[in-house]
């Protein structure tokens, strides 16, 4: 029995490895993504800290502490800004990742469908020509032995 060979097999390959890319690369920016959250929450809890460490300060060091809080509170906010621009950045290059590996996917599932119904015709020829092959040598077997009764 001959070899079922598919014309479209490179292409499904093709697929295969797109996906196999696109799913590292999604991985990739999930854990940048955890990453930036991460920083973006250790930068607001130690915010907090700080403010909840100035206000239960009754010392006398506790306004020096505040004026310096205050300097330092717009560089902290620029910084949880633009932690939160990375954030959103790489949220919707995450969610624009998750679509083209989806859409890869179901090419490469559609591929694959299509491979299995050509395999099934595959298999259904092969099971036809081997059955009139094998009617064939008994149609011939039958022929001799009735030519060598006669």
């Amino acid at each position: 029995m001959k070899r079922f060979v598919w014309r479209l097999q490179k292409v499904l390959d093709v697929k295969t490895k797109q996906e196999e890319i696109q799913r590292i690369e999604l991985f990739r920016l999930t854990q940048q993504l955890t990453e930036k959250q991460s920083e973006l929450l250790l930068c607001q809890r130690v915010l907090r800290d700080l403010i909840d460490g100035i206000s239960q300060d009754r010392s006398s060091q506790r306004l020096t502490a505040q004026e310096f809080f205050l300097k330092q509170a717009a560089t902290s906010d620029e910084q949880i800004r633009g932690l939160k621009n990375q954030v959103a950045e790489l949220k919707a290059r995450q969610k624009e990742k998750t679509a083209e590996l989806l859409a890869v996917r179901r090419s490469k599932e559609g591929l694959e469908r299509l491979r299995a119904q050509a395999r099934e015709q595959f298999m259904r020829e092969q099971d036809k020509l081997e059955q009139k092959e094998l009617d064939d040598r008994s149609t011939m077997a039958f022929a001799r032995r009735e030519s060598m009764k006669g």
